[in-house]
């Protein structure tokens, strides 16, 4: 097994001492939980490795049923236009 050296201020030490032990780890073991969510929430999203990549996730967001059809761009037009004329209001 491996040992890590963490350079890290005091407080922030505390801080996850505190916390750590709130979930009843020692402070080894939430260190390590927290580096594995991290990998698993960045290993979730994979960047576009090539242009048909990226088309092909076009293709399935446009095979996505929603809830109708989208208004075209003069109705998006005519809702900031009233939407301005109203002005700001609190």
């Amino acid at each position: 097994m491996a040992r890590v050296q963490l350079v890290i201020s005091d407080e922030e030490r505390d801080r996850f001492v505190r916390q750590a032990r709130k979930e009843g780890m020692t402070l080894s073991a939430w260190l390590r939980t927290a580096a594995r969510q991290r990998l698993a929430e960045q290993q979730k999203s994979q960047p576009f490795e090539s242009p048909a990549d990226l088309e092909g996730f076009f293709r399935a967001c446009d095979a996505l049923q929603g809830p109708g059809q989208e208004p075209d761009w003069e109705e998006h037009l005519a809702v900031i236009g009233r939407s301005r004329r109203r002005g700001f209001r609190k």
